[in-house]
């Protein structure tokens, strides 16, 4: 363990590090928003990819497994096999295909494939061959967004290849291009063609027992998308897929708090320049309080001159630019002191700075903004914030 260090004035739990930065992860929110987004009639995969979206994935995983995930959603396989390392025994769907050389390891962990190639299905049946147990595969049609996934005209050859090799067409599957802009008809196209090719399918002695296609945006919108199984990805972590989307996001509860505390203070003359360029002047004499969380730990500098944090339950605007360790916020005549809570995203109070705030500082998306916390920031779990 790290030698005691500072905790943090205000705040409802206390952590001993030697910096006081954390990213605090409040698991009763995973589980709140995914009970609330869960269909009546279809089952849930929680989408776990990318550390779940900044999260940690082991934890939210549990979490959402426990709220009533059947299915977990990777996108490499070293992120499925971590779950497995962590005890998750749940389905996992890896949503790529399997990189060649990693069949065997993926279908020795339990892992089950999305292919939408010859080469994968050839790949998978002579892995399936050494494992020796059955495999199911999941087949990804490209529908529109022209990402990943078979051609619709190609699809039915290739199911028959996943048959003809002895392999378990379990599921039929796309993803949707733009279901966060509810008005686009495209999404509408895209989820006809899904179910025209799983008919085209089925006529030729082909059923697929599952299909999905609804992802966080489709699931809170289309309840004729929701299919056998839905995908939710960023709305269970409490955030909304679109400002279009904010309204129907508004019941959910973000997971993910950004905390720091004010490590020095001091009086800054009007005019004097702070941080590296010294671009940013106080008009008037000021209070500048110092907080260990920069570039680094993914608050980006494109949030310098722009973004607010805050302290003691007001906002108070980062001063200057920010570096890679450390920045600054101007604090004016207001008196803080070393130990006082910064809230860089979360709620203090009854004041709030959102992911989507920060996002339309820095000219990104709210997904950004959490997945691209970094490493070294640690992960706080908490029940209830």
């Amino acid at each position: 363990m790290a030698a005691p260090g500072p905790g943090i004035r205000g705040a409802g739990w206390h952590v001993i590090r030697r910096r006081p930065t954390v990213a605090v992860i409040d698991l009763d929110a995973i589980r709140h928003n995914l009970a609330l987004l869960r269909p009546p009639r279809a089952s849930v995969m929680a989408v776990v990819k990318a550390n779940g979206y900044g999260h940690g994935a082991p934890a939210v995983s549990q979490a959402a497994i426990e709220a009533g995930a059947t299915w977990l959603g990777v996108a490499l396989v070293e992120e499925g096999i971590e779950l497995r390392e962590h005890g998750i025994t749940a389905r996992i769907l890896v949503l790529s295909e399997f990189p060649p050389g990693a069949d065997k390891e993926a279908l020795v962990a339990g892992l089950t494939p999305s292919v939408y190639s010859a080469e994968a299905v050839r790949r998978l049946a002579k892995a399936a061959a050494e494992v020796g147990h059955p495999v199911s595969v999941h087949l990804k049609a490209d529908t529109g967004m022209h990402r990943v996934g078979i051609e619709p005209d190609r699809s039915v050859a290739l199911a028959t290849e996943v048959l003809d090799a002895g392999l378990d067409l379990e599921g039929l599957w796309t993803h949707f291009a733009v279901a966060d802009e509810p008005a686009d008809p495209f999404t509408s196209l895209q989820l006809d063609r899904l179910r025209g090719l799983a008919m085209t399918m089925q006529g030729q002695g082909i059923v697929p027992r599952m299909l999905h296609a609804a992802n966080s945006a489709a699931s809170m919108t289309r309840t004729d998308s929701h299919l056998d199984l839905v995908r939710l990805g960023i709305a269970m972590y409490g955030l909304a897929p679109s400002s279009e989307l904010a309204g129907p996001a508004s019941a959910l509860r973000p997971a993910m708090s950004l905390r720091s505390a004010v490590t020095m203070v001091k009086r800054v003359g009007a005019r004097e320049g702070i941080s590296y360029g010294l671009r940013y002047a106080p008009e008037r004499p000021s209070w500048i309080a110092t907080v260990p969380v920069g570039y680094a730990d993914g608050y980006s500098r494109r949030l310098s001159g722009q973004a607010q944090v805050l302290i003691r339950g007001r906002r108070h605007p980062v001063a200057g630019t920010i570096t890679m360790d450390q920045l600054m916020v101007d604090c004016g005549d207001e008196r803080v002191e070393p130990g006082d809570e910064v809230v860089l995203m979360g709620r203090q109070g009854d004041a709030e700075v959102t992911a989507g705030d920060l996002a339309e500082w820095s000219g990104t998306i709210g997904y950004e903004i959490v997945c691209g916390i970094s490493e070294r920031v640690p992960r706080v779990y908490a029940e209830g914030g």
